[in-house]
């Protein structure tokens, strides 16, 4: 072979190997970073935690968890946004980021023109708790002692625009009462700020708060889905407790920066699609009150603009911004 065809192979070889199928077939061929922009131990850790080991099984390269907080979620987001759009640094993401789109203006990116869709994970119930030392047994107790001292009690959450945030504003908005937010740097610290009677109340994940309900260390009062928690099947959801269409949940997702090959999203669609199907997977979460989501990227685009729509008819029913 003469020395133009040797060249001429080795370009074809590289031009090839560059195309997006081949960019997949290979993928992973070195560790992937996963970014939570949330604090350590709380469901959007525990869950990526989760998710990458199995993708680690699924693909024979680690996942690494790496907790980037702060901002309500838009510093960790911001870094995914920045890195290259390889498959290599993907996002842990949850509702709060749909809600930043109407809550936080001045944040230097738009979720759906500089992240791409990959796959939810799972949703989960939220739920109302106190400290013990409040003097009220029954959320329509609480609703009339923070009417009778407006302003004067408080609530707990991980911070602007997360999901326990915009729950606790909402539950204000439709209670018609007047409690204090007091945003921590994570969902671990509010959640010690209730327990530790720091603050009063507190909207957390079912997830994570079912235990400490166990312990008595808070008193439940209502979940916000539908239908009660099969975690907390004794306590009622706030629309049995009186007030009517109430609901609030978390939901987790993955994105990965705009302009990642599509068969690498693709490819870890279908990776993630399989391990929430997986039935010790879904007896864990169910264990955990947490529910299997299953997405196409396309299917997964068009919830992600619906729930932005969502949180911002929300926003505008709040008798001020919520802060």
């Amino acid at each position: 072979m003469t020395a133009a065809r040797i060249a001429l192979a080795l370009a074809a070889a590289l031009f090839t190997t560059t195309l997006p199928g081949a960019q997949a077939q290979d993928y992973p061929s070195r560790p992937v970073k996963v970014i939570v922009p949330f604090g350590a131990g709380g469901p959007a850790d525990v869950t990526a935690r989760q998710i990458g080991s199995m993708l680690q099984e699924s693909f024979g390269q680690p996942f690494v968890i790496e907790n980037r907080t702060g901002a309500g979620g838009v510093i960790g987001t911001q870094e995914v946004v920045k890195s290259p759009p390889d498959g290599y640094t993907l996002l842990m993401m949850s509702n709060t980021q749909t809600a930043n789109e109407s809550l936080v203006p001045q944040r230097k990116y738009e979720l759906m023109r500089d992240l791409a869709p990959i796959a939810p994970v799972n949703s989960s119930d939220l739920v109302i708790v106190l400290h013990p030392s409040v003097q009220a047994k029954t959320l329509q107790e609480f609703i009339a002692l923070a009417k009778s001292q407006p302003g004067k009690l408080n609530y707990a959450s991980s911070g602007q625009g997360t999901p326990y945030h915009m729950a606790g504003e909402l539950f204000k908005a439709m209670a018609g009462i007047d409690v204090l937010h007091v945003p921590y740097r994570n969902s671990g610290e509010a959640r010690s700020g209730v327990i530790g009677g720091q603050v009063q109340m507190m909207i957390d994940a079912v997830t994570a708060m079912a235990p400490n309900v166990a312990e008595n260390q808070v008193r439940a009062l209502a979940t916000t889905g539908q239908t009660r928690s099969t975690v907390l099947p004794n306590t009622p959801t706030a629309i049995e407790a009186g007030v009517p269409g109430y609901e609030a949940t978390i939901w987790l997702g993955l994105m990965a920066p705009a302009g990642t090959p599509k068969p690498v999203i693709d490819k870890l669609n279908a990776a993630v699609n399989a391990a929430v199907k997986r039935p010790d997977v879904v007896k864990l979460w169910t264990q955990q009150g947490a529910v299997p989501m299953s997405m196409s990227p396309e299917e997964f685009d068009k919830f992600l603009r619906g729930d932005i729509v969502k949180w911002a008819e929300v926003v505008k029913k709040f008798d001020k911004p919520p802060q």
